[in-house]
């Protein structure tokens, strides 16, 4: 989507809590405050020694020990001197590679090399500053924090990291049969299941909540609710529902009322085909856009994997992505209706070397009960008419 890539990061940062930092976008780089290692550091628990000299066949002497967290003391080894060492430790000067435990045999202080066994210098040695030098940019402005990259920031001694503020996001759920979730529905009614979902997939692309409402299928009604979100400052709106072609689907009629352009409406998809997707200017430093989202809850997830967070992540200032497929061997032969690309609820399973996938019995765009069974969309191309079992598909991860 090339408007996802126009998108300014926001101007405005705070320091994170590193240990809440969790899914935050970084706004300053994170650099490398010392080597890495920042030392020559052992990968086993075994024996440092010259490697040369410990397979001439000579026995060599074990002078001392060295545990992680401790340095070496004594002076750089000399000629057929070993010392036993564990993993992580700093690698004594003058050893130049770690005998693994089980390729030696030793016997009281004298050590030699299994036979059949071999070594080299360098062997389970990571040389100090292999994985980054001080100073080197280990993480970029616009990088997500996952749980790998809090651990590096945490290396670096970064606690406090610098994100980007949380772009704000209005969800507004239309139709005259919603409920709040914590409300017992009329007859005729539902609970409102897509606004906590929206809510809970805005918060992991690094987003936050600012305004929930259901709204009525009254297009005055809906128009006030937008311009309430525009007066606040949002950066994003989202809807649900009321974007079909039926006679109470408004909120087309709403945001043609403000100005709206419309930069799509509908996609050759299923589910998610009535998406809309624009941009409303009037007096604001930037455009604030907006997707329409059909009602039904498979529609509503499958069209934010696909388009919503593409912007949102643009919003929080996180470097562009796109969505996440895979690969997967086809479990079951499949007919199905061209016209359409199609996002059927599927699970993904996989061993170490394999990747399969099974489609979901479900009852349509609103079962709820089999979306939460799936791991994965099956994505079956708009011109395919059939697929047999075994045929390699591509998945939308979830």
């Amino acid at each position: 989507m090339d408007h996802a890539s126009a998108i300014s990061a926001p101007s405005q940062t705070e320091s994170a809590n590193l240990k809440l930092a969790l899914g935050r976008i970084l706004a300053h780089h994170i650099v490398a405050d010392c080597d890495l290692p920042p030392f020559h550091r052992s990968t086993r628990d075994g024996f440092a020694v010259t490697a040369a000299q410990i397979t001439s066949g000579h026995p060599a002497h074990i002078i001392g020990t060295v545990r992680a967290g401790t340095a070496w003391s004594g002076v750089p080894l000399r000629s057929r001197e070993a010392v036993t060492i564990m993993t992580g430790a700093p690698v004594p000067a003058g050893a130049d590679a770690v005998l693994m435990i089980e390729h030696a045999i030793r016997s009281g202080d004298k050590l030699t090399l299994a036979s059949g066994r071999e070594i080299s210098a360098g062997d389970n040695i990571v040389a100090q500053g292999a994985e980054a030098r001080g100073g080197d940019i280990l993480l970029c402005i616009g990088t997500k924090l996952t749980p790998a990259e809090i651990a590096l920031a945490a290396t670096c001694g970064v606690i406090t990291p610098t994100v980007f503020v949380q772009p704000k996001v209005a969800i507004f759920s239309t139709g005259d049969e919603l409920v709040d979730a914590a409300n017992t529905p009329l007859p005729a009614q539902i609970r409102n299941s897509n606004a906590p979902a929206l809510a809970a997939m805005v918060q992991s692309v690094g987003g936050t909540t600012s305004l929930t409402q259901n709204l009525p299928d009254n297009t005055e009604a809906i128009a006030a609710a937008l311009q309430t979100a525009i007066a606040s400052s949002v950066d994003l709106l989202l809807l649900s529902g009321g974007v079909s072609v039926g006679e109470y689907d408004l909120v087309e009629a709403a945001l043609a009322r403000l100005g709206a352009e419309f930069l799509f409406t509908g996609v050759t998809m299923q589910p998610g085909k009535p998406v809309v997707f624009g941009r409303i200017a009037q007096v604001r430093p930037r455009p604030l856009y907006f997707f329409g989202l059909p009602g039904n809850p498979v529609s509503v997830q499958v069209c934010f994997l696909l388009f919503v967070q593409l912007i949102l992540a643009a919003l929080a200032g996180a470097a562009p992505s796109l969505p996440r497929f895979a690969l997967a061997t086809l479990d079951e032969d499949l007919k199905t209706k061209p016209g359409l690309t199609k996002f059927l609820p599927a699970f993904i399973s996989s061993t170490w070397d394999s990747a399969r996938v099974r489609r979901v019995p479900w009852q349509g765009s609103g079962d709820l009960t089999a979306n939460a069974r799936v791991n994965c969309y099956l994505v079956i191309p708009q011109d395919c008419e059939q697929l047999t079992r075994g045929a390699i598909v591509s998945v939308l991860l979830r």
